[in-house]
């Protein structure tokens, strides 16, 4: 049975597995680590786990606490040299505080860092998934946080919350929850009195990403609500459920769920989909090498489950090459669907435009059927 309301993030039956995410404002205060606040979310996840759930925690706080230690401006946010001095020296701490906090409770933490080439590239993302599987299947409770003493701004996720859907993803969890600082996704600013709470979303649709503030609200992270949407669309994409709570209050989880305050993002109503795992990683990419601009029939077509032909093609941008990540969007410039190019960039600007009878002669050798197959594209 899948997630369907806020009290069964902490039901086994309906939610195996829950990837808790929690940001850096809720973590690191004026003084420091908020260590009560911190066991007390611990308490609560130990006892997800003795109801039976796996649980996965990501953790923002180490360039936040980093900075605050080594008296860095901006919360250490004032340079790429900055940010990873801070994760560098905040990491030790906030991994050592999560590893006593979930012993006292008998549960092995497990520390990952990742970096977004981690999960793009399909290896790397293949070796991820395999490990945070042995250590659930281990009994320990991995840890997990961007690893921001290495990445640069061309290889970060930017936001943990992101990182967090794409984690869900690898381990086909059954949900996300965000901890903000916010009770949910609100219809306007939250500090408009006539603001309301959406309850619940199926679909994140123009008019959702409408109310989306990407400010974050403390100014110790990288995310906002903008990149909150982004990782309930990753979410969505492989039927996985994602909540937004509010976890200012000691006992976050318990609070959202036993008042039912929240915003729990589900598919749209009749579309609970599991795409297959290539596919998966391909929708959830978030860097692509090139994109392809396809006319209204393409777009038709792909929607009826075709291929991408050269035909269809109007436009060509990026240097990919064959088996390269694209974006293919419509002329409107909405993204329609993620796939493999089976062409380099090059020859797909020969061939756009053109019916594949020509292909060989513009080509020189006898060309593939499709410029992305159906296999290897996922509609968006």
């Amino acid at each position: 049975m899948p997630v369907t309301r806020l009290a069964d993030l902490t039901d086994p039956a309906q939610c195996p597995c829950l990837v808790v995410k929690v940001g850096s404002s809720l973590l690191v205060g004026k003084q420091g680590l908020r260590r009560e606040w911190i066991a007390g979310l611990v308490d609560e996840l130990a006892q997800c786990r003795a109801r039976g759930q796996n649980v996965i925690i990501v953790s923002s706080g180490a360039i936040a606490l980093g900075a605050a230690r080594l008296g860095l401006e901006k919360g250490g946010r004032g340079s790429l040299a900055d940010a990873q001095a801070a994760a560098s020296v905040g990491q030790i701490a906030l991994s050592g505080l999560w590893a006593e906090l979930l012993e006292l409770h008998g549960l092995p933490a497990a520390q990952l860092l990742l970096t977004l080439d981690d999960l793009e590239d399909r290896r790397r993302y293949l070796n991820a998934t395999a490990t945070l599987g042995r250590l659930l299947d281990a009994g320990a409770v991995p840890v997990i946080n961007e690893n921001d003493s290495v990445a640069t701004h061309e290889i970060r996720f930017g936001d943990n919350d992101r990182l967090a859907a794409r984690v869900a993803q690898a381990v086909q969890a059954s949900a996300v929850l965000l901890l903000s600082d916010v009770d949910g996704l609100y219809d306007r600013d939250p500090a408009d009195p006539a603001a309301t709470l959406v309850r619940e979303v199926r679909g994140v649709t123009g008019e959702i990403k409408a109310m989306a503030s990407g400010a974050s609200g403390s100014g110790l992270g990288s995310g906002g609500m903008t990149s909150k949407l982004q990782a309930a669309e990753i979410a969505d994409m492989v039927g996985i459920a994602l909540a937004i709570v509010n976890g200012t209050h000691d006992r976050p989880i318990a609070r959202a769920i036993g008042n039912d305050i929240g915003t729990l993002f589900l598919p749209p109503v009749g579309k609970r989909r599991r795409d297959a795992a290539r596919k998966a990683w391909l929708g959830g990419r978030m860097k692509l090498k090139g994109e392809l601009v396809i006319d209204a029939g393409a777009a038709k077509a792909l929607q009826g489950g075709s291929s991408l032909l050269a035909a269809g093609i109007s436009g060509v941008a990026g240097a990919f090459k064959r088996g390269d990540p694209v974006g293919i969007f419509d002329q409107a410039g909405t993204v329609l669907a993620h796939g493999l190019s089976e062409y380099d960039a090059e020859e797909c600007a020969r061939l756009m435009g053109r019916h594949s009878r020509e292909h060989e002669a513009l080509l020189g050798y006898a060309p593939r059927s499709a410029v992305v197959h159906r296999n290897q594209l996922v509609l968006k």
